[in-house]
């Protein structure tokens, strides 16, 4: 190691110190809460506390001065800026990679922030079945998929469980061929796979979904794994599961199967290599949609449409 790479790392363990002072010692006990699922800092400095399978509720106040503090310091871990003038963080906490995304007046009256923490434990698709979440009948039809290696594609709103039920489904590409080579894109780690033969790539401020995906095909994938499906990427989705590197999964925001069709299709115009019928692409390349959502008893997967062709102005599907 040079004096310079011993210097950084110095002043990161610095920064991260400074960081959990900041953050203070509520937030610390909640990150280091194996149920905590979210940690939320509101305008009027009320902290919410989220915790796996419990409601929300405040435990304590914030100053201010304080999160911007925090903010300002992860933004220095980060290599990035926090201001008037770029109000908006995203990005990794150095603790145990939470998802934060925090905002700055004037978009907001007062710094807001939202921890996301990673699943501790990554759920079987016969787990789901045994706490009622999915039919036995959903269960052995994403098995098959996965057996058959089509395209899947799970949608729901925020905070629905959509990356937990593609953890779920990783666990069950891994244990139906503990040898293929998974590669996986995402803008934060929140993904977990067990393959012994993984890549996982992060977005950069540079480095966009798309870059990721075309040099992850000189990487002979055997499937290819996307966090979540948000902009013009979709197109190049589409295209690596078309061309021999099918099998893959992704996630996607949509509050039906059927919208979530709609959804692909808006999202791949944005594309300026979109071609001129997308609907016949996307019948081609996805295969299953897997629809999971938040209900007053808890996430359900309400349904699972399977994707037959596309003919005469329609899509062809089936309900599973």
């Amino acid at each position: 190691m040079s004096d310079n790479d011993g210097e950084s790392e110095s002043v990161r363990k610095r920064l991260t110190e400074r960081l959990r002072r900041d953050l203070g010692e509520l937030v610390e006990g909640a990150l280091n809460d194996a149920k905590t699922t979210d940690i939320l800092l509101n305008a009027d400095g009320k902290l919410w506390l989220k915790r796996l399978g419990e409601p929300t509720r405040v435990i304590g106040e914030i100053k201010a001065w304080r999160a911007l503090s925090a903010m300002k310091t992860l933004a220095g871990l980060l290599g990035k800026t926090i201001g008037a003038k770029e109000p908006i963080l995203d990005g990794e906490l150095p603790f145990g990679n939470e998802r934060f995304a925090g905002q700055l007046p004037p978009i907001v009256s007062s710094p807001c922030f939202a921890i996301r923490k990673p699943a501790i434990a990554v759920f079987t698709l016969a787990s789901y079945v045994a706490l009622g979440i999915m039919t036995q009948e959903q269960c052995d039809a994403i098995k098959k998929a996965v057996c058959e290696h089509k395209n899947i594609l799970v949608v729901g709103g925020t905070g629905s469980g959509k990356t937990t039920l593609i953890n779920a489904i990783i666990k069950e590409m891994v244990d139906n061929d503990p040898n293929e080579r998974i590669f996986i894109i995402e803008d934060t780690g929140e993904i977990q796979c067990s393959a012994v033969n993984s890549v996982q790539y992060h977005t950069t401020l540079e480095v966009d979904m798309t870059a990721l995906l075309k040099t992850s095909l000189r990487m002979l994938p055997d499937r290819i794994i996307v966090g979540e499906v948000r902009g013009a990427e979709a197109l190049d989705l589409l295209d690596s599961w078309n061309t021999g590197h099918d099998g893959g999964a992704g996630t996607l925001h949509a509050n039906t199967p059927k919208s979530a069709l709609y959804r692909l299709k808006s999202l791949i115009t944005r594309n300026k290599h979109a071609p001129t019928e997308i609907e016949p692409l996307i019948a081609e390349a996805v295969h299953l949609i897997v629809h999971i959502k938040k209900t007053p008893e808890g996430r359900r997967v309400q349904g699972i449409l399977e994707i037959l062709g596309y003919e005469n102005g329609e899509y062809l599907t089936r309900n599973l």
